[in-house]
This record gives structure tokens, C-alpha cells and sequence, in this order.
């Protein structure tokens, strides 16, 4: 059906009920032939489509291989039914155009679902401004919304990232060139997509989405990752991102840059500090630089490791 491989009469069963599918099946199928080439069938398919429950849709809208159309029916004609715009946004599967004409009808946790995986913002550019119209978000979304329509990168902020990242002058001209002007959204598809000079540059961006963003490009290294957790200059909020990540903590060596990172929250810090090897372990209980807890704390694992009390 979705390759048009079906003939007429078949398309007509569908319609009609005489062929034996599940609800969340039959629907998509409607949506499909409501765009058929057919006029008779598609107005057939259209009104059949209108009859049918909501629940059928939303199940069908949940579904990972959900075709296109059923996206754009449903924008058109259900976008302002009860969970219908949330699951579309939830779906990853989603077109932009879709999302973007069902922005309006979105709950705090449909606008939540879109946040939590701001790439999707970089892909679909008109959807930052049809969220940021939604009268549903709530005031921490809102603050979020607002952050990633800020402009680009002040010449100073840039300027001082660059100095950080590329010693070569030559080169950093052409970096900070790049990122010049750039807006939120255009530095976060480039945190997303770029290599890791920009990287390395945008993690020290003042706007902690696209740091975030840094944080889920496909591309980056352990080693970054390494360097990142060592960074004195990050923000906290940015070192508590990497150490809830499973697959960087996994990584003793970004586990031991965190616990010794002065940045690191000490909550963080107090949760890893009993993973480092003896020798780690006694060198952050000298350590100057990290809050006087942690070293404490430290020290006392040490004493008790000496006396054969385990490493609990």
C-alpha cells in the first residue's frame, strides 16, 4: 500500500472494512489512500477516515515505521484532539511540517518530549518559532525556549574560546570566522555535526544547550570526553550531564578527571570518588583544589582501605 502496489478493489476493501486489520493498521492505511491519486477513493478513504477512534490514531502515531502521511492526516484533521499532537512529538519519525502545524496544541509534556532531543530543532527551523507561541509550556521550558533564540556569540566570548581551542592564529581567525553570528540553533546543528575544533569551541559556548548538544554529537570522542571532564572552566550543570551519561562513565578516566574537577558538583563527586584505584585515591585526599568534604571523605576511604575495611 505504501509503495501504491495495491489495485483499486483491494483499496476499496480497506474502505469498507472487508479486509481484516488491526485498528492502528486500518487507520494508517485510510491516511494513506486519503492522498490517492483516485479522487473517488481518496474522498472514500477520507470519510471513512473521520469515523474512525482516536485511540486507533494515537497507537498508530506511537509506532517507530509510522508512514508520513498518517503524520500530515492527522496534523490536518486531529491535531487538536486530546494526545494526538503530544504522541506526534514524541515520535521521532515525525516531519517538521507536521510538528510545526500541531505546535499549538502541544501540553507542557509534548513540548518537553521536543526539548529533550534539541537536534530536532536544528533539523526543522520554523519549529523554535511555532513552539515559542505555545501558551502551555511552563516557565522553566519557557526560559529554555528563550535561550535557543539568543543570537550568536559575543566577539569577546568567541574570541576567548578560540584563544582556548587553536593556538595557530591563522586557523583560529578561520574558526572564529565560522561561528561568527551564528544564531542558537545554527551553533547547536553544528554542535551536532562539526568536527572537533568546533567542538572543542562550543563547549565553552555560554549557552548551556548547545554544550549539551556538544554532548550528543554523534561524533564525539572518548577523548574529548576525557578533556571535557577535566575542564575547571565548564559549568556544573555541564559536568552533571556527562557523569549521568552510562556509556562516558564507563570511562575510569572520565570518572577520575570529574572527581577531581574543583567544578564538579559535590553531590557528583561524593557518588564516584569510591570507584578510583588506591593510588588516585590517596592523591585526592591531598588535594587542595576539591571541596574540603571530598577530601575528607577521601581520606577516611583511605584509612579504612589501609585497615583492611573494604573499599564500601
Amino acid at each position: 500500500m505504501r509503495a501504491g502496489r495495491v489495485r483499486p478493489e483491494q483499496k476499496l476493501a480497506i474502505c469498507s472494512g472487508g479486509v481484516s486489520l488491526a485498528p492502528e493498521d486500518r487507520v494508517e492505511l485510510l491516511t494513506v489512500l486519503a492522498s490517492d491519486s483516485d479522487g473517488a477513493i481518496a474522498e472514500r478513504a477520507k470519510n471513512v477516515a473521520l469515523t474512525q477512534p482516536l485511540l486507533s490514531y494515537i497507537a498508530a502515531l506511537s509506532r517507530a515505521d509510522a508512514d508520513a502521511r498518517l503524520f500530515t492526516y492527522c496534523a490536518a484533521n486531529l491535531g487538536d484532539k486530546p494526545g494526538v499532537a503530544d504522541t506526534m512529538a514524541r515520535n521521532p519519525g515525525c516531519p517538521g511540517p507536521a510538528l510545526v502545524h500541531v505546535a499549538r496544541h502541544l501540553t507542557s509534556e509534548g513540548i518537553q518530549a521536543l526539548l529533550d532531543h534539541i537536534e530536532r530543532f536544528t533539523e526543522h527551523p520554523h519549529l523554535m518559532a511555532a513552539i515559542s507561541k505555545s501558551t502551555r509550556a511552563t516557565a522553566a521550558q519557557r526560559e529554555i525556549l528563550a535561550d535557543l533564540q539568543k543570537g550568536a556569540m559575543s566577539a569577546e566570548e568567541l574570541e576567548k574560546a578560540a584563544e582556548e581551542v587553536e593556538p595557530d592564529a591563522v586557523k583560529r581567525k578561520t574558526l572564529m570566522q565560522k561561528l561568527a553570528f551564528m544564531t542558537v540553533v545554527q551553533r547547536l546543528t553544528l554542535a551536532l555535526k562539526g568536527g572537533r575544533e568546533e567542538r572543542m569551541l562550543l563547549i565553552r559556548d555560554s549557552n548551556k544547550l548547545v554544550q549539551k548538544c556538544v554532548l550528543q554529537s554523534p561524533r564525539l570522542t572518548d577523548t574529548e570526553v576525557e578533556h571535557f571532564a577535566a575542564m575547571a572552566n565548564l559549568n556544573g550543570e555541564i559536568l552533571r550531564s556527562i557523569s549521568l551519561n552510562r556509556a562516558f562513565m564507563k570511562n575510569y578516566t572520565v570518572a577520575r578527571n570529574l572527581i577531581f574537577n574543583p567544578k564538579t558538583p559535590l553531590d557528583v563527586s561524593l557518588h564516584l570518588f569510591p570507584r578510583l584505584t588506591p593510588s588516585d585515591l590517596t592523591k585526592l585526599a591531598a588535594n587542595k583544589n576539591v571541596p574540603d568534604t571530598l577530601r575528607s571523605m577521601a581520606h577516611k576511604l583511605v584509612q579504612k582501605r589501609k585497615m583492611g575495611g573494604g573499599g564500601d
